[in-house]
């Protein structure tokens, strides 16, 4: 208990007061409800009775009377309370000693009214009985606004917005429309898919080999049968199994995990949606994703255009098309066509890109488009016709052996989709995989190191002509909802373990807020705005220094505190 902080403490006491008086803070019985916020505000009828329940968010208590904000999940409802309705009787104590001293903000409360307006206008419910649903013992971070109307300690900081979503969701209301259109945009998927005439399926997260893409995997053990297994990383062999055995198409939203780093566009845990159409081409799936972004993107935000950033793009099909060696002639001056490894390494170290002995012609040539070609496409647009190194289970271009049937989809200088016309020929896909182990042999980082023969033997039993694409849905939503990061997107995405807070004084944590507001201030500035006595001054600097959450720096100009 001694962790806790004052207010918690007051509503742990608060706690206590409230089953003194016979109720129960936490009751398990249901509550009828009857009306969201939303509803009332589109349906409103003056004098309707309804039952609602909510989060208290804000009271304004004057006396006998008193208007409060009640939060539901489509939004917040102004409720009226008056201590003779809801007390007809002698005996107040619910309104004076129930809800004036022992509900807090944060509580979940229902209510027995009816509709009515005020006088400004404000459509509102008229409290007649109230229940205490749920008792919160701490408080929610909610923004205080100063008598100018200036918001104040608003619940903005990103570790703590993503390391506590629960009260980030109750806070800022816009966060919950992000995971919204998350979820209009899975549905506008998986409708466009079905209505197609396309079977949406499951495959193995646990796996014995780590196939369909080059990344580094989360492996675990599986003691019954003493075998190592690994997450996936991609769910493309098995959904090209499930053609070979007879599907036309077949389609996942897929949960995958890679072993790798974490930034802004990266998570180890990501959702991918993947697809595969028997007796298709990667020309027919371009058409097909123009087509379907289109669709999503007027499904989620009502339009085909969206912001991002400083730019506005636009999902209406038709995308332009332009090979990756077009690409890299355009901006770079150099031709990749018909020329060797080494002569593309020179060209590479030519314009300034880090290379080393370890990389193949594909990884060059990918390494030559990343770093002077990707970032130039803003617009949606395809860059096609990839090296085949680069492309181990993508089919040979028909009019050029060096080249593959691949296609990704740019936007804003990211790839949000890449696709095959896949490869079905059991024998070269068989020399395409040891191709890569030699490749990884070599210090390849981005080959595969391993042969799925299953799905080689899946392949001998023929495999007809298919294009496959895979799509990822975090970012895709990170375009669509305007978001840069993405754990925006994300309800619950990956952190650093939680630095356990340090217990210090009241006064060391109210001179560490007004160091946090400047971040550096003169020692005796600092301690005149503190008003701390010298005693309990020089208590509170030697905790913070000795905590290592403050520093004092001697300068020429004197002693400046700053906050570590």
């Amino acid at each position: 208990m001694s962790q806790l902080s004052e207010q918690e403490l007051v509503r742990r006491d608060k706690l206590a007061k409230l089953r003194e008086l016979g109720i129960n803070p936490y009751p398990a019985d249901l509550y009828p409800l009857t009306h969201l916020s939303s509803k009332i505000k589109k349906d409103f009828k003056e004098g309707e009775k309804v039952n609602i329940a909510g989060r208290l968010m804000s009271r304004r208590i004057q006396g006998n009377a008193s208007f409060a904000e009640l939060q539901d999940s489509e939004g917040r409802i102004q409720v009226y309370f008056n201590r003779d309705e809801i007390c007809a009787g002698e005996d107040k104590s619910k309104y004076n000693e129930v809800y004036k001293k022992l509900l807090d903000i944060g509580d979940f409360i229902g209510i027995e009214g009816e509709l009515f307006t005020t006088k400004v206008g404000q459509k509102s419910v008229r409290v007649t009985n109230f229940t205490l649903l749920s008792k919160s013992l701490k408080p929610l971070p909610l923004p205080k606004e100063d008598a100018e109307g200036n918001l104040h300690d608003a619940f903005n900081d990103p570790e703590l917005r993503y390391r506590q979503r629960y009260a980030d969701l109750v806070v800022n209301p816009k966060v919950k429309e992000v995971f919204v259109k998350r979820t209009k945009l899975f549905n506008a998927m998986r409708s466009f898919f079905n209505d197609a005439g396309y079977f949406e399926v499951e495959t193995p997260i646990l796996q014995p080999i780590p196939g369909g893409a080059a990344a580094r995997p989360f492996t675990t053990h599986h003691n019954s049968l003493d075998i190592p297994l690994y997450m996936r990383i991609a769910n493309e062999l098995y959904l090209k199994r499930l053609i070979v055995g007879g599907f036309d198409g077949v389609y996942e939203f897929s949960k995958n995990f890679r072993n790798e780093g974490m930034d802004r566009t990266h998570n180890p845990e990501f959702t991918a949606m993947e697809i595969y159409v028997s007796y298709k081409d990667y020309n027919w799936m371009m058409d097909f994703c123009e087509r379907l972004l289109e669709y999503c993107a007027i499904a989620v935000n009502g339009t085909s255009k969206a912001t991002f950033g400083e730019h506005e793009i636009d999902f209406k099909a038709p995308y332009a098309r332009v090979t990756m060696a077009d690409s890299i002639k355009h901006f770079t001056g150099f031709d990749i066509s018909d020329k060797t490894e080494d002569e593309i390494r020179e060209a590479a170290k030519g314009m300034g890109i880090a290379v080393d002995a370890t990389m193949g012609k594909g990884k060059l040539i990918d390494e030559i488009f990343g770093e002077k070609c990707e970032g130039n496409y803003i617009q949606p647009t395809y860059i096609t016709d990839y090296p085949k190194e680069m492309s181990p289970l993508c089919k040979e271009h028909r009019d050029n052996p060096e080249l593959t049937e691949r296609f990704e989809l740019m936007v804003c200088g990211k790839e949000i989709a890449n696709a095959y016309s896949e490869l079905n020929d059991p024998i070269d896909q068989r020399e395409r995989f040891e191709h890569q182990l030699k490749l990884a042999a070599k210090g390849d980082d981005e080959a595969t190191e391993f042969i799925d023969h299953d799905f080689l033997r899946a392949l001998e039993y023929g495999m007809p002509p298919t294009s496959g694409m895979g799509i990822g849905m975090d970012r895709l939503i990170m375009f669509l909802t305007n978001n840069q990061s993405i754990q925006e997107v994300l309800f619950f995405p990956q952190m650093r373990p939680e630095k356990k807070a340090l217990a210090i004084s009241d006064e060391a944590k109210d001179v560490l807020k007004i160091l946090k507001a400047s971040e550096k201030l003169a020692l005796n500035d600092l301690k005149g705005k503190s008003g701390l006595s010298n005693k309990k001054w020089d208590k509170t600097i030697k905790e913070l220094t000795k905590n290592n959450l403050a520093k004092v720096d001697k300068t020429e100009e004197g002693l400046f505190v700053a906050v570590v």
